[in-house]
């Protein structure tokens, strides 16, 4: 049995004891004007089948880079494809565990045909069911994009990731800048969720298969929960700067999963549940801290353009699924030096653009600044939050008073600047002062967050919105 490999291993590692069940163990590549004389391959490089994870269906294809290198030919992509047509029948996720030297050369335009048929089923299943893809050796070349087609992508932190690789970029070697490693795709160039050890993704993924619906059709994600509704988080006040702490306060029994950690850091995106509800988060972080409690980096309140990218990525998956959208505000302007301005108009308009495109449950707390347009675009009423909650010391408004003041009352003396900053935050910036013009729904202390973002998903569960018809927006 082709799945006694150690490709076979890691799929039976990641599911349920004895749940896997192989399919097309006895394909081999046929002979082709190409590929005249196919050596003998195993499972034509490519273990597939489907099993178990906590009881839920789910289609798993592991390539076994002792066959040919695991490489991606005519027979080895049918069988893909093949667990693509069965999870779209059924509606349950596919995972993808990587280990390939990529394209087999001897099959030629046959091997290039079969990258494409992937991609297309790819293209089909996206947003229909979930799709996981883990990199445990080489994903190079054409290969990668299989990764970059799918919903999340985990990194075994010796693995290797690239379209070209380091020594083939011009004026770089592998020494000067590793652009392969799972640092630099995480952490950089965003193309990666998770990065951990071969033993740990299994557990990762096991954990984010829980979280997640098996299809569009499954409206969220519902399981039981023991925690208490109204408790309250009294230390949170104090976790403005670092909103993962903050969300995993908030969190059904104190579990946040984070995605894309070490990338656009400006914000934090992933899964929590409340009241056993699956909920997506996208909040504003301006520092963080190491597992000892060490802050490692701080930053200004501001929106990147790495930032907006990815909690744009985020918000159209979770509303691909039917994930109700939970966002933290606390943010006071765009980052603000020549390579952002380069790219933030467009990246702030597409994050504008997911969450008032998004059709889930949306609710906005605002747990610090909310100043100016990037206030706007995280999620707003504006922007079509159906509810939006301050914390009772919130500011909200156009700027920093105290820049205001600088502005309106340039020239005078600095106790009228002063005295007119106070007019300004009281009048223009105040929570009350949004709140009275409907822009607030709720003014809450703190501590009772976690209760009042219960509620409002609860009264939220059943919300029904459309949009005008028309084939795909553009942006």
């Amino acid at each position: 049995m082709s799945n006694s490999s150690l490709a076979g291993k890691r799929i039976t590692s990641l599911l349920d004891e004895n749940s896997f069940v192989e399919l097309g163990a006895s394909v081999t590549a046929r002979s082709t004007d190409f590929n005249m004389e196919p050596k003998d391959a195993i499972a034509d490089g490519v273990v597939t089948g489907y099993g178990l994870i906590d009881g839920e269906l789910v289609y798993v294809y592991s390539q076994d880079a002792s066959v040919l290198g695991g490489s991606v030919g005519e027979m080895h992509a049918k069988k893909i494809i093949n667990l693509y047509n069965l999870a779209l029948k059924v509606g349950a996720p596919v995972i993808g565990l990587i280990d390939s030297a990529g394209l087999r050369l001897n099959e030629a335009t046959d091997a290039l045909a079969a990258f494409g048929r992937i991609y297309k089923a790819q293209t089909l299943a996206s947003g229909v069911i979930p799709q996981i893809t883990a990199v445990f050796g080489k994903c190079g070349g054409g290969l990668s994009l299989f990764t970059g087609t799918t919903d999340f992508t985990f990194m075994e932190d010796k693995a290797k990731l690239f379209v070209n690789s380091p020594n083939a970029l011009s004026g770089n070697y592998e020494e000067k800048n590793d652009t392969a490693s799972a640092a630099f795709q995480a952490d950089e160039a965003g193309n990666v969720d998770v990065v951990a050890s071969e033993a740990d993704i299994y557990a990762r993924i096991r954990e984010l298969v829980a979280i997640l619906p098996s299809n569009n059709d499954e409206f969220g994600a519902v399981s039981d929960c023991t925690d208490d509704l109204n408790r309250a988080v009294s230390d949170i006040a104090g976790c403005g700067g670092d909103s993962s702490i903050a969300l995993s306060m908030i969190a059904d029994d104190n579990s946040y999963f984070e995605v894309k950690a070490g990338f656009g850091k400006q914000i934090t995106t992933g899964f929590i549940r409340l009241n056993g509800q699956t909920v997506g988060c996208v909040a504003n972080r301006s520092e963080g801290y190491d597992d000892e409690g060490e802050k490692v980096w701080e930053s200004d309140t501001v929106l990147s353009v790495d930032a907006a990218t990815k909690a744009a990525d985020f918000i159209n998956f979770c509303d691909s699924f039917d994930i109700p959208v939970l966002t933290l505000t606390n943010v006071t302007g765009y980052e603000a030096d020549i390579d952002s301005e380069k790219g933030i108009a467009r990246a702030a308009s597409r994050l504008a653009y997911a969450y008032a495109n998004a059709t889930v449950a949306k609710v906005n707390v605002i747990t610090g600044k909310a100043f100016g347009s990037a206030g706007i675009v995280m999620n707003s009423k504006a922007m079509g939050a159906d509810i939006a909650i301050a914390w009772d010391s919130a500011k909200i408004g156009m700027m920093d008073a105290d820049l205001a003041a600088k502005v309106i009352f340039d020239g005078k003396s600095d106790k009228e600047i002063t005295d007119g900053a106070k007019e300004y935050d009281k009048l223009q910036n105040s929570v009350d002062s949004a709140a009275r013009r409907g822009y607030i729904d709720q003014v809450i202390a703190p501590a009772d967050t976690r209760k009042y973002v219960i509620g409002a998903f609860e009264m939220l569960y059943t919300k029904r919105e459309d949009r005008p018809a028309k084939k795909h927006g553009t942006v």
